[in-house]
Order: C-alpha cells, then structure tokens, then sequence
C-alpha cells in the first residue's frame, strides 16, 4: 500500500514559540521514523504528509493514499484529534485508529464516562466543573481526584489533583479552569492499585493486548500518575507486567476495558486505565484512542516490550485492523467503476 503519515511534530510547534506543557502530546522525529520505518519493513510505500493543515495543501493538489497512518493530535478545540480523521473522511480515504465521533468523544473524559457508565461499566463518581465554579453536582464526598475534562500526557495531573478536604476543591477547580481554559472533572478518589490495558482491535475482533502495572517509586509525585512522573518516568516509575491467568484483578480489569473499547467504538489499537477502588474492584479511568507511539517512552509499546511483541508487530496488528476499511472503499470504488 501507499501509506501517507499524518503527525504533529512537538519540535516546530517549539519552534513557533509554544510552550512545553501544550506541546506535551506531539511526537518526536524518532517516532515518526520507528513508525515510517516499520511500514517500509511490512512492504509498505510511505509519505510524510505533516499535521492537519499540510494534510489539506495537499489534498488540495490532488495527493492521495491507500491508507494514511494518523498520529495527529491537533492543537486546538476539544475536538482536535478529530480533525485529521474528519478531513480524510470527506475524502474518502482510510485511516487508522477511531473516526472523529470516537476522538471527541474520548478527548472529554466526563462524556466519555457518562457513555461508559450509561453502558452499565464501572467507573468512579464524577462531576464536571465549569469556569463559573458551580459545586452543585459533587454530590460524593471527597477524597477527590481533579483534573482538566480534556487533555492527556498528564497535562494538569500533579500531587495538587488528590484532594481531601471539600473547603479545598473550588481553589483546585478555578485553578484548572483558569490554566486550560476549559472545565475540571472531579472524580472520587480510587485508592488501589492501577493498571493500563493495552487493546488492539475493532470491535468484535478487539482484544486486550496485556496489562502492566503502574507504580510509582518513592521518589516520584504521591497518588498519582502525574506530567512529571511521565515524562521522567525511567527514574519514578515502575512498570510490571501482570498476567491474567495469575491474577483474578486483572483478569477482571482486561474484561471492563475491552467491554469499554467496544461501547465506545475505538478502532485498531490503543489503552485503557483502569484503577481499583479500595475493594480492590476495577474500575474505569480513560481511553486513549490516539496512544502514543514512541518505541522507547510511549506506555503501549512499553507494554509491548513487555509482554514479547515486537514493535513491527505492533504497527503490523494495527494496519490489519485498519485494512478492513481499505478494502470496504476498495469494494465501493469498484462497484461504482
């Protein structure tokens, strides 16, 4: 196949003056080179077509794909991962990972867990919080988890999100609004143990990859899988693989995430987190539909490395999930000829 690559490289937006913390989510040249790389090991052609803009320059003069191998992010709007996936669909042209409902969706992590838990899933209490501080729908007491409702990386996750005291959480709340220029969700603090499920697949041919357990070492951030215990994670965190067939927990939370992944329509591969509460059940955190790629930093190849797939394999399972689409336009294109 022709394979285009759609990215967001974290070095030119640097370049043009953005901050480290917002360019948190975009990738480095050495990811797009492992992913390119692979490709051309699978047999594939590849092109590097850049971020959403680039993207529609060259649609524009007439470029096309087989497939395009998505990792935008995009940069602004709480439906910016949509925007690659929407683009491309106007076009007609495959892509891997989930179609733009799924992103925006799974960006705003309290509609995504209204889905989850209208669905019968597990997942904590939750409330979100606007810019105009309205309390009212905390109606659990705390220890509360706060975060902003949509970004990932960490963005806004610090010791400062685990809160205690009720008199606390409008500070923490304003603090959010104010810094991301978007709503806080506020989550009863789950105090067990906590996983990430590696998922690959679509729909009735998903399934979960393996699980790795986060933990975090005495000299990281307390409580919680923070910004800076991610991006220093090789000296704050321990990452331990956990078979499901050893642990009754874990087989357990890989049933909730790919029940999880196929009520929220995710497509071809990616991560669910699950932590449990103080029970020791399991239950739903958030879904990254767009999980990282780096070979050495990102948490689904970790798992990978792991559980003894190679990164190849990984990049090859996701085109078999995404070439089903390939060959459903391939279908409609000759049953129009």
């Amino acid at each position: 196949m022709f394979v285009g690559l759609t990215y967001d490289l974290r070095s030119e937006y640097l370049a043009a003056g953005y901050g480290e913390e917002e360019t948190a989510e975009f990738d480095k040249e050495e990811t797009v080179d492992a992913i390119e790389a692979a490709l051309i090991e699978l047999g594939h052609d590849t092109d590097r077509i850049g971020h959403a803009r680039r993207l529609t320059e060259r649609l524009a003069t007439g470029h096309r794909w087989d497939l395009v191998f998505n990792i935008a992010e995009g940069l602004a709007g709480i439906g910016r991962e949509a925007q690659v996936p929407a683009i491309l669909d106007v076009y007609g042209i495959p892509y891997t990972f989930s179609d733009p409902l799924v992103m925006s969706l799974t960006l705003q992590k309290a509609m995504t867990k209204r889905v989850v838990r209208d669905a019968g899933i597990a997942t904590p209490d939750f409330a979100e919080v606007g810019a105009d501080g309205d309390l009212s729908a905390v109606d659990f007491p705390p220890p509360y988890f706060v975060k902003p409702v949509a970004e990932g990386t960490g963005k806004g996750v610090s010791a400062k999100s685990i809160v205690n005291a009720a008199e606390d959480l409008p500070d923490v709340c304003a603090s959010i609004c104010r810094t991301f220029h978007q709503s806080a969700i506020v989550e009863r603090f789950l105090t067990g143990r906590e996983f990430t499920v590696g998922m690959v697949g679509t729909g009735n041919g998903a399934r979960a990859l393996g699980t790795i357990e986060v933990s975090l070492r005495k000299e990281a951030e307390p409580g919680a899988y923070s910004y800076i215990n991610k991006e220093r994670y090789r000296e704050l965190v321990d990452y331990r693989r956990i078979r499901a067939e050893e642990e009754s927990v874990v087989a357990a939370a890989e049933r909730l995430s790919l029940d999880a992944w196929r009520v929220l329509g995710c497509r071809d591969a990616g991560r669910i987190d699950v932590r449990c509460d103080a029970e020791g059940m399991p239950q739903f955190l958030e879904v990254n539909p767009l999980a990282g790629l780096n070979p050495v930093h990102s948490d689904l190849p970790i798992l990978c490395n792991r559980i003894g797939m190679r990164y190849r394999e990984l990049i090859e399972a996701i085109l078999k999930s995404a070439s089903t689409r390939v060959e459903i336009r391939n279908e409609r294109l000759r049953s129009c000829a």
